[in-house]
């Protein structure tokens, strides 16, 4: 079966694991590797992931949706379970690295168990250092994230109190010369600490997944950058429409639909990355 379990040895990695200090000997995998010349970005946070750091992450993966990127966290519950998530919900590969074997009996977090057979379904990967049946302990956490950080071109860190095991992960993003990047919060907001702390030390600030592009040396207007999708009925009128940038008004005027169905293809579309409005205006992304 594809999605059953297979060991992987170093030549099956990808480049930039097998560049690390110490890379794993071995790795159990379940599922499919992206396409080749697919880009990595680790998404770590805190498991109690505040109401922004939520809307965040999922905002920044949804401006992600048709470029040939796959998001890679632990599937642990808040940022990593959100991350994957929204992964899934704008169509990008994703990849699970648990601190547990892969077998569905001993996933772990039990509650994420059926987030890892979504991410399998969808053909995505999950990847483990273990065997299948072994169960997770608390010192395999920083090795696991290890391979996640090792995997990746870059790291974006949502969310970490000043105690969080988070800025462990972050802190390796330096040592694996991975680019950092970071989510600004409030003044004074203790889930902000880590992004902050990070930021000062010179990490790259991201309120936008333009921001994360560039990061990854993406450039969204290059041909082919972007995979085609296909759009019917009221999204398709809203989408041909912008071929400039137009007031919500004119928009909605323009496209003889009632406001209230161009209004939810507005929103439907904007949702999956495709339409943005600035500066009182909507436009392609």
């Amino acid at each position: 079966m594809e999605n059953d379990l297979r060991q992987l040895g170093q030549d099956e990695y990808p480049s930039q694991l097998r560049e690390i200090p110490k890379p794993p000997q071995t790795l159990f995998a379940r599922g499919h590797w992206p396409k080749v010349g697919t880009t990595y970005l680790a998404v770590v946070g805190s498991r109690a992931l505040t109401s922004y750091g939520r809307e965040a992450c999922e905002k920044l993966i949804t401006g992600l949706s048709g470029y040939p990127i796959s998001i890679v966290s632990g599937l642990a519950l808040g940022a990593d379970a959100c991350a994957h998530k929204a992964a899934l919900a704008a169509g990008l590969h994703t990849i699970a690295v648990p601190g547990s074997g892969l077998n569905d009996d001993v996933i772990y977090p039990r509650a994420n168990a059926g987030l890892a057979g979504d991410i399998l379904k969808a053909g995505g990967l999950l990847l483990s250092e273990h065997e299948g049946g072994y169960k997770a302990a608390p010192y395999d956490f920083p090795s696991r994230n290890r391979i996640m950080v090792g995997l990746s071109h870059a790291v974006l860190l949502v969310e970490a109190g000043n105690k969080s095991g988070t800025l462990i992960t972050a802190r390796l993003t330096h040592e694996y010369n991975r680019d950092l990047l970071c989510i600004p919060h409030r003044i004074g907001d203790p889930h902000g600490f880590g992004a902050h702390l990070f930021l000062r030390l010179g990490a790259t600030l991201v309120s936008d997944s333009l921001h994360i592009l560039e990061a990854l040396h993406i450039d969204p207007c290059a041909e082919g950058a972007r995979a085609e999708f296909s759009l019917e009925g009221y999204e398709k009128t809203i989408y041909d429409l912008l071929t400039e940038p137009l007031p919500r008004d004119e928009l909605i005027r323009a496209s003889n639909l009632n406001p209230s169905d161009a209004l939810t293809a507005l929103v439907t579309l904007e949702l999956k990355g495709i339409l943005k409005e600035e500066f009182g205006a909507w436009r392609r992304v």
